[in-house]
């Protein structure tokens, strides 16, 4: 019995240890959400705003630009995925990566063929697992990411855009990024976009009469100079969304860890203390049966 009463305080003492990085981990991401939220919070009026912007010049102007054209026989699309580098997230990658595979499952029912960029080594590495080809990958930045990080990607994705994808095997037709949307500690939901050829929605449309526009040098330039700053806006407003994202799923899937941490503590508590009584119990028994044994040799030997 005392053998089953060490190994209950040997796993004791080990869920203990597990609790306590459970807990710092929560804690520290708690601290970091706040933070990751007010970067949100920053970004996305811009990014909204400059979304609309760019959208009515393209729709309503009589530039024809190649960001804003769309492919009249579409070949292929360039899909970015936006994951975590780090695990104990719960399944926030996991999200990202099925809406992900989803969306590179719709394109090619419509005969394109897609190429993968990805962000985050949980990502990268549910890839190189299933040995599926990879156009571009960045890991390193997940959790805090810069602007530089977010133009180092957005260059690689027009380029690819611009580049002629009949001619060039890294063109594409079509650009679309799958990301984690921030809605509240509660809640994250994997999001599906298109970047480019830009689509206007209804909210994006002006209401009543349309703003006019004067262009120096001329439309196309201005456009050739804005609609990069858009992708780039987009996607640093994605990785923030897609970090804040993740600090709150990991403080949710840690807190959940330190929970369940407690209850088996206490259940394996429970377990120690009925070994323990168990063993005082036999002991008793013991040294009952032994005085037991002594009395009656004593009274035999008289």
């Amino acid at each position: 019995m005392g053998a089953q009463l060490r190994i209950y305080r040997r796993r004791m003492r080990s869920v203990k240890a597990t609790k306590k990085i459970t807990r710092a981990m929560e804690l520290i991401s708690a601290s970091r959400i706040l933070k990751a939220q007010q970067r949100v919070a920053a970004s996305s009026p811009y990014a909204t705003e400059l979304t609309r912007a760019v959208s009515a010049v393209a729709t309503f102007s009589n530039t024809n630009h190649a960001l804003t054209r769309a492919s009249e026989n579409p070949r292929r699309a360039a899909v970015l995925v936006i994951t975590a580098d780090r695990g104990m997230a719960g399944a926030y990658s996991n999200a990202a990566i099925k809406e992900g595979d989803q969306l590179i499952m719709r394109l090619r029912e419509r005969g394109l063929s897609v190429e993968s960029y990805l962000v985050g080594r949980k990502a990268v590495n549910f890839y190189r697992f299933r040995s599926r080809a990879v156009a571009g990958s960045w890991t390193g930045f997940s959790d805090n990411p810069t602007f530089d990080d977010a133009v180092l990607v957005s260059n690689a994705l027009v380029n690819a855009f611009i580049a002629d994808s009949e001619s060039d095997l890294i063109g594409v037709d079509e650009l679309h990024i799958v990301y984690t949307e921030f809605k509240s500690m509660i809640t994250q939901i994997p999001i599906a976009a298109q970047l480019l050829p830009l689509e206007v929605s209804a909210e994006e449309v002006p209401a009543g009469l349309l703003p006019m526009y004067e262009f120096e040098p001329n439309a196309t330039e201005i456009l050739s100079s804005l609609l990069p700053r858009y992708v780039e806006a987009r996607v640093f407003n994605a990785m923030l969304q897609s970090a804040a994202s993740e600090h709150a799923a990991r403080r949710r899937a840690m807190k959940s860890a330190t929970d369940n941490a407690d209850e088996l503590i206490k259940s394996l508590t429970r377990l120690a203390n009925a070994a323990r009584q168990a063993e005082i119990t036999q002991e008793i028994s013991e040294i009952v049966g032994g005085a037991d044994a002594l009395a009656s040799a004593s009274a035999g030997s008289e």
